[in-house]
């Protein structure tokens, strides 16, 4: 059966005035979200929190996956980055997607002060690390913004194919940053949910700018 796909054009959506709020102001905010993000660590680097009893880190055992993680990561982060290109609604729905991510794992991570797992291996990811210009972050634990952004690329995809394939690409990146020691497993099982909520929030604004009705 052929997938249906509602599309928008650059062109046609930027004429509503409605949409240029939602697309400009969202990258805006996105933006300057991200900006405060290393201040942010470095406070949450400084402080102590707890360590966890985790019984499913004590099973696995510490292995340095930095590589896979990092293939899969910017494999999937490419895959999303063409669909926006091709779709203002795609694009909008994720910029405000992962400003809603963005700031929830602020204030979850604000409110839930934990130390690094026990057997932690960095995970050296040369685009992520070179954004932070510091030493490696270990504190961003509540939850795991890398399982929870692929789970939220799975939400704002499309077609089938991309929605399989994002959806493995959460369950491998949550079994592997484990392995590493990178999360406790409550960080990763949390991460769908805070993911979706974020999602859900970013729709509703998305598509009111868009007129979007769902039939």
């Amino acid at each position: 059966m052929r997938e249906s796909i509602q599309a928008f054009s650059w062109k046609s959506s930027f004429a509503k005035t409605s949409v240029r709020y939602a697309f400009f102001g969202g990258l805006a905010l996105a933006i300057c979200t991200l900006s405060t993000l290393p201040a942010f660590f470095d406070v949450i680097e400084r402080r102590h929190g707890i360590v966890l009893n985790d019984v499913v880190l004590q099973w696995l055992p510490a292995i340095n996956l930095s590589v896979p993680i990092f293939v899969v990561i910017w494999s999937m982060a490419l895959l999303q980055a063409t669909r926006c290109l091709q779709n203002p609604y795609t694009f909008s729905l994720f910029v405000w997607s992962f400003l809603f991510l963005t700031l929830s794992r602020i204030i979850t991570i604000s409110l839930v002060p934990l130390d690094a797992p026990t057997g932690l291996i960095l995970l050296k990811d040369p685009l992520s690390n070179s954004f932070y210009h510091g030493p490696f972050i270990t504190k961003d634990l509540f939850y795991s913004g890398h399982t929870s952004t692929q789970f939220l690329m799975f939400l704002c995809l499309q077609r089938r194919w991309e929605k399989a394939l994002t959806l493995c690409s959460t369950v491998v990146i949550g079994v592997l940053v484990l392995v590493q020691h990178v999360h406790y497993t409550i960080d990763v099982v949390a991460a769908p949910f805070g993911a979706y909520l974020a999602f859900y929030l970013a729709k509703k604004v998305v598509d009111k700018a868009f007129g979007r009705i769902e039939s």
